[in-house]
C-alpha cells in the first residue's frame, strides 16, 4: 500500500507540471493584460511596470522563472492588482475560510445522502423510498448557484432569520446557507448512489445466507451490507469534495464570505496571472491528494484489491 501511494504521488508530479504550464500558457494567450484598462497607459509607465514584475521577459523566461520560485522557495509571486500582497498571504486569508464551509458541506451532504439512501433501500417501494427519491431528485435540481439566491430570499428577505452575508470570524449564523447551498445538490447524487448499491447487497447471496442464519436487521445491515455498499458512494467522494471546494465561487459571490472563489473570479476578470496561477495549482495539488485518499479507502474497504 505505502508503495501504491509513493507512485501515485510521483506519478502526480508530471501532471501539476503540465497543469502550470497549460495554465501559464492560455492565460497569456488572453487578450488584455493585468495592466491594461478602457484608459491606456502611456507606453514609458507600462514598460517600467512590466519591467518591475518580469512581465518584459520572454514567456520562456517568465515560466522557468516561476517554476523556479515555486520549486525552491514555494513563492507564488506578488499579485499584480492587490497592491503589497503577496499570492501567499491572499490563499492563506481566502483558503481557511474556504476549507470550513466546504468540510462542513462535504460532511452534510455524505451523512444525509447516506442516511437517505440506506433509508430509502430498507424500506423499499414505501412512502419513506419515495420521500428519499423526491427529495433527491429535487436537490440535484437546485445547484448552489440557484440555491443561493433562493435562501437569501427566504431566510434574510422574507424571514429575516439568518445574515444574508459575510463571515463574522465562521459563526454559525452565518454558516448556514452557504453549507446548504453548496451541500444540496451532492447530497441528492450521493443518497441515490447508495439506495442503489444497497438495494443491490440487499439482494446479494451473503445477505440471504445472514438472514437464514437468524440475525438481526441491524446487525445484517451495519455489519454486513453497509460496508460493501460505500465502495461506489466512497469512489464518487473524491469528485465531490473536490467539486465542493472548486464551487465555492457561487458562494463566495452570493454571501461575500471572503473565501478564494471571490480572488478566483476578480483574478480572471483583471488578469492577475499569479493570483490565477497560485489557485489554480492549490486546486491541482488538492485533486490529486483527494483521488489518492479515495483509492487508499476504497483499498481498504474491499480487501479483493490489490495494488502491484
Amino acid at each position: 500500500m505505502l508503495g501504491y501511494a509513493i507512485r501515485r504521488v510521483l506519478g502526480a508530479i508530471p501532471t501539476i507540471l503540465v497543469l502550470i504550464i497549460a495554465s501559464f500558457f492560455l492565460m497569456h494567450l488572453a487578450p488584455g493584460g493585468p495592466f491594461t484598462s478602457e484608459r491606456p497607459l502611456p507606453p514609458e509607465v507600462l514598460a517600467n511596470i512590466e519591467a518591475r514584475y518580469g512581465l518584459d521577459q520572454p514567456l520562456w523566461k517568465q515560466l522557468w522563472d516561476y517554476l523556479c520560485n515555486i520549486v525552491l522557495r514555494f513563492d507564488f509571486g506578488p499579485s499584480f492588482v492587490f497592491k503589497d500582497r503577496d499570492v501567499s498571504d491572499i490563499i492563506s486569508q481566502g483558503l481557511p475560510i474556504t476549507l470550513t464551509y466546504g468540510l462542513l458541506s462535504f460532511f452534510v451532504a455524505t451523512l444525509i445522502g447516506v442516511a437517505l439512501g440506506v433509508a430509502a433501500a430498507i424500506r423499499h417501494n414505501t412512502w419513506l423510498d419515495y420521500l428519499a427519491v423526491s427529495l433527491g431528485v429535487f436537490a440535484q435540481a437546485l445547484p448552489n448557484f440557484i440555491m443561493g439566491p433562493i435562501l437569501i430570499l427566504i431566510f434574510t428577505l422574507w424571514l429575516g432569520w439568518l445574515p444574508g452575508g459575510g463571515w463574522n470570524g465562521g459563526h454559525w449564523p452565518y454558516l448556514i446557507m452557504p453549507v446548504i447551498a453548496l451541500s444540496t445538490s451532492y447530497m441528492g447524487s450521493i443518497s441515490r448512489i447508495t439506495r442503489s448499491a444497497m438495494l443491490e447487497v440487499l439482494n446479494s447471496n451473503f445477505i440471504r445466507t445472514a438472514r437464514a442464519k437468524g440475525l438481526s436487521e441491524a446487525k445484517i445491515i451495519w455489519r454486513h451490507a453497509l460496508k460493501p455498499t460505500l465502495l461506489p458512494v466512497i469512489s464518487y467522494l473524491g469528485p465531490v469534495f473536490v467539486y465542493v471546494v472548486t464551487g465555492s465561487v457561487f458562494v463566495d459571490i452570493y454571501f461575500s464570505t471572503g473565501g478564494l472563489g471571490k480572488y478566483f473570479v476578480s483574478a480572471a476578470l483583471t488578469r492577475d496571472y499569479s493570483v490565477l496561477l497560485g489557485i489554480t495549482i492549490l486546486y491541482g495539488v488538492l485533486t490529486v491528494v483527494v483521488n489518492l485518499l479515495t483509492d487508499l479507502a476504497y483499498a481498504w474497504l474491499d480487501p479483493k484489491i490489490r495494488f502491484q
